[in-house]
């Protein structure tokens, strides 16, 4: 059942506007309606939800790509129904609720920049909800009269998608009454908000060229003439956090959750953390910014570590990394690893200063503790400007659309290792990033340039089009940490990172092609169904089994 919700932000503000005017003793002045509604406040709280919605949809993402430790044995665990009640009831019950309440509000008013906002998000909203689940209910939900909504095809909520954003963005160069300066994204700079619409459009072909080669070619082409997508720092699509601790805490979540004083939280990827330390030959630039490490030695004792024992399992390659990534205390765990928690709290590598707001790594060595480092001021990047070289470069490869592959990679590392620097240089982090650097004679610009010289040499080396595709579809995965939600469409759309870390137990059944469907969605909507298993794909999806591990 889908419930109708008004946010708390929303009732508090309305209460406080019913005290300062003439009250009508025929209305209840406790009730939340459409004439006392402060919009701005209403723009807020779904810009607070839309952050909410990124990091829990993407939560999985992450973890069923290697970018974080799934803490399930099998597939059909790691998206189990009873894990994404949170998600759906954010989406439906929060933010496409409040939506359907702004925007004839805002077009009302004439506040199009309002309006264009709230498409935008929802569009968003619904095209993330279809990646994650597959059909959802779209044209009969939001319905307080209607308690059992049926779904719609994942493909016409996708074309409801591009007709909504074409939508925002008619908002957007409309003139309106006022502009939306309480904006938490952009303050209100309707381009950004074009090039963010557009940026979308741009994800929605690319994961239907599968499905329609000509169709996503022709558009994507119209879309890079148009020379309107993200593309300079300022433009980037991403949310920004604060270090406030209660009332309300504003830090990262992946902070809030792991530096206390016993830490915990995550369990970086093994997997992840090895290829950025070695595959190259030598680590990531970025490595030292996206990990913290809270001890720089690996482990020797068996019962904070139980895998040092163990041998590598029979069915990982050679090239696979298991139970240490590195030989300096990188400390993760392995694909799908279910092992229960030995007393590693203060031990295992934490999320670093970028995008978590965390520590920066000097090689201190010292656990993470409360407000330390950057305090949470991080981000989450729901669309960088190096997505968009990297999405452009598949689809040059791919489609044959307008641009250079090989050039569009390029910029593409480029971009992301300039944008990761300038947020981690804007913390408090910064004089300690300094003095480390110069302490070791670290040139930021070379270590970039021998970064991207070693990945274009293997991209030139590459002999097939599925080789070069491994190429820019690893260096996206690489450039994605943070976000779930574009690594598990990357994978999911090409197979790429190829060969991935295959799951510690030898049978963990087959890839999960989408979640299943909330718990709470299955038991209390007479008309849904739950899906047969988590091989079901969405439609885009008509990749063959075995391309996935």
């Amino acid at each position: 059942m889908l419930k109708r919700y008004i946010g708390i932000t929303l009732l508090a503000a309305s209460m406080l506007g019913a005290g300062a005017c003439k009250l009508d003793l025929l209305d209840n002045p406790n009730a939340v309606t459409t004439s006392n509604t402060d919009i701005n406040y209403l723009l807020n709280s779904i810009e607070l939800t839309y952050r909410d919605h990124f990091n829990g949809i993407g939560d999985s993402g992450m973890r069923l790509t290697r970018m974080l430790n799934q803490g399930s044995a099998i597939y059909d665990n790691a998206v189990s129904p009873a894990g994404y009640n949170g998600v759906w009831e954010t989406a439906y019950a929060g933010l496409l609720t409040d939506v359907k309440t702004l925007i004839p509000l805002a077009e009302s008013r004439q506040l199009f920049v309002h309006a264009g906002i709230a498409r935008t998000l929802r569009a968003s909203t619904m095209v993330n909800l279809v990646d994650a689940f597959g059909d959802v209910p779209y044209t009969e939900a939001i319905d307080p009269t209607n308690f059992n909504p049926k779904t719609d095809a994942g493909s016409s909520i996708y074309t409801a998608a591009l007709a909504e954003l074409d939508k925002a963005i008619e908002n957007f160069s409309a003139t309106s009454s006022a502009g939306a300066t309480g904006d938490l994204i952009f303050g209100g700079t309707t381009d950004s908000w074009i090039r963010t619409a557009n940026t979308l459009k741009l994800k929605i072909y690319l994961n239907r060229r599968l499905i329609d080669k000509s169709g996503s070619t022709a558009a994507i082409n119209t879309l890079i003439a148009g020379n309107k997508l993200i593309s300079t720092n300022a433009q980037n699509f991403v949310f920004k956090f604060g270090t406030n601790l209660t009332n309300p805490d504003t830090r990262h979540p992946r902070y809030r959750d792991q530096y206390s004083p016993s830490g915990g939280g995550d369990y970086q990827s093994n997997s992840y953390m090895g290829t950025m330390y070695s595959a190259k030959g030598f680590p990531d630039p970025r490595m030292r910014f996206y990990f913290y490490r809270q001890t720089v030695r690996n482990p020797t004792d068996v019962n904070v570590l139980r895998c040092i024992t163990n041998s590598k399992p029979s069915h990982y390659s050679d090239a696979d990394v298991f139970c240490l990534p590195t030989s300096v205390g990188y400390w993760g765990r392995d694909h799908l690893s279910n092992e229960g928690i030995p007393p590693d709290g203060l031990l295992r590598t934490a999320w670093g200063v970028y995008p978590a707001g965390g520590l920066y790594d000097n090689n201190a060595g010292v656990p993470v503790s409360l407000g330390a480092g950057a305090g949470g001021a991080g981000i989450h990047p729901m669309m960088m400007r190096s997505f968009v070289d990297f999405m452009l470069a598949e689809s040059a490869l791919t489609l044959g659309t307008t641009g250079s592959a090989r050039d569009l990679l390029k910029s593409a590392i480029e971009k992301s290792m300039a944008d990761v620097r300038t947020m981690v240089l804007g913390t408090t982090e910064s004089s300690k990033i300094a003095t480390y650097e110069s302490a070791n004679e670290i040139v930021w610009s070379n270590e970039v340039t021998k970064y991207v010289n070693a990945v274009l040499a293997r991209y030139d080396a590459a002999t097939t089009d599925d080789a070069r595709l491994n190429v820019i579809g690893t260096e996206y995965w690489l450039a994605l940490y943070g976000n779930g939600i574009e690594s598990y469409n990357l994978y999911r759309r090409t197979g790429k990172p190829a060969n991935q870390q295959p799951a510690l137990d030898p049978s963990p059944g087959a890839f999960a092609r989408s979640f299943y469907y909330p718990a709470s969605y299955i038991t209390r909507n007479a008309n849904a169904k739950q899906k047969a298993s988590v091989t079901v794909p969405v439609f885009w999806d008509n990749n063959p089994t075995s391309l996935f591990r």
